[in-house]
């Protein structure tokens, strides 16, 4: 009982010691590990997870030299870590020696990245390619099955994360869990499910950074309704940033059609000129009269509520000060808040979807300031991907978005 009594005291006062792993300048790697192929039945293919060099081969097309390592290119564009996005679908549906050969899979990753230099956010991404493990296998309450399938699941990956190193590594459970809504009429599974969640990592590990987050997608709101009673010195909080939405995520709703050109801020245009030039890119393209009449039907509201919210810095820094003001009532630094996604999506070639660089460089310059003067590290989504929310340009060559790396304080031309 005695030696039961100490072993406890010196747990807590390791976790008390303990401090957050130091992170600054971020960049999601999501396309790797994450979406595990599967067979036509949806069981996983097994081993599972991709190679990294199929991973390569998908945007770098044969232009990787030998020897050249992709994590040291990352490093060197003055990022200090990475957050790796994680499909917890293998390991939620195997257990054993199967789960313990996902598991080494996963390890040799993250040890691959750190041996770069970067340190490593293990981001447990779920998807929903395979329903019985997506999401919506922890969305039945915080005394479901499935979320007690999950947690021990996760303290399995914290177990394999301590062995890599504590000092290289923290583990983010959860990415933008839904519970909605974040008001005083939901309910309070999403805090019983996180609080739980990090006394199973802490009961692996004290020394081990967590990132927890709020629900409704993990957004600010989620961040206010959470009560961080369970914090403790090595606890980052993440939320984020993707707002304006109907900035950063400009798409139409209906296949093929046009939803482009906000410009950042409101102010410095108008909806005329954005209807305008919205028309022009549907000339353009060949549209028909009653296709190109059901596109701007769609559009016309967005346009309308964009410029009626006029949304500029101003909103922006309102965004932020309710998470520095959140943190500030919970005695909790600033920089232990984790902006751990924010991005843009770039204006496509055939002007589908998207904002024009320059309206993307000034509202991604001003997301990363408004984190930066507050001293929260922040994550930029994503390295890789043909969506235009890429660090490397999506076409032929696999080249750095020069205009990007600046906006993110980064390197220049």
């Amino acid at each position: 009982m005695i030696a039961a009594i100490a072993l406890a005291f010196s747990f807590l006062t390791a976790t008390a010691q303990a401090k957050v792993l130091e992170l600054h300048r971020g960049v999601g790697v999501h396309e790797w590990l994450n979406w595990s192929p599967v067979n036509e039945d949806g069981t996983y293919i097994w081993p599972p997870y991709r190679a990294e060099q199929e991973w390569l081969d998908s945007f770098r097309k044969g232009t990787v030299s030998k020897g050249e390592n992709e994590f040291q290119r990352i490093r060197s564009m003055g990022f200090d870590f990475v957050r790796l996005s994680v499909d917890p679908g293998p390991l939620v549906s195997s257990e054993g020696t199967k789960r313990k050969e996902a598991l080494a899979i996963l390890s040799k990753a993250v040890k691959r990245i750190t041996a770069s230099g970067l340190r490593v956010v293990f981001d447990l991404h779920g998807v929903n390619q395979v329903p019985a493990t997506s999401m919506k296998l922890i969305y039945d309450g915080a005394d479901s099955e499935g979320v007690a399938r999950y947690r021990a699941m996760v303290k399995e990956v914290a177990g394999m994360l301590v062995k890599v190193g504590t000092d290289k590594v923290a583990i983010e459970p959860y990415n933008e869990p839904a519970y909605y809504p974040c008001d005083a009429s939901g309910t309070d599974d999403w805090q019983r499910i996180m609080e739980a969640t990090v006394a199973d990592i802490r009961s692996v590990s004290g020394d081990l950074t967590i990132i927890a987050t709020g629900a409704c997608g993990g957004g600010v709101k989620g961040l206010l309704n959470l009560k961080p009673g369970f914090d403790d010195p090595n606890i980052y909080y993440s939320f984020h940033m993707y707002e304006p939405h109907d900035f950063t995520h400009q798409r139409s709703e209906t296949k093929g059609g046009f939803a482009s050109g906000m410009p950042w801020p409101a102010s410095t245009s108008t909806p005329e000129a954005v209807r305008k030039a919205l028309e022009a890119r549907i000339d353009a393209a060949g549209l028909s009269r009653a296709e190109k009449r059901a596109n701007l039907a769609e559009a016309d509201p967005l346009i309308a509520k964009y410029f009626a919210e006029n949304w500029g810095e101003k909103q922006l820094d309102a965004r932020f000060e309710q998470a520095l003001g959140w943190a500030k009532t919970n005695a909790i630094p600033s920089e232990r808040l984790f902006m751990g996604e924010f991005g843009a999506i770039l204006m496509t070639a055939d002007g589908r979807m998207g904002a024009d660089d320059a309206d993307r460089i000034r509202y991604l310059t001003a997301v990363r300031r408004s984190a930066e003067k507050a001293g929260i590290p922040w994550s930029i989504w994503e390295y890789a991907n043909t969506y235009g929310m890429s660090v490397i340009v999506p076409k032929e060559n696999a080249v750095p978005d020069m205009n990007m790396l600046g906006a993110l304080g980064l390197m220049r031309q």
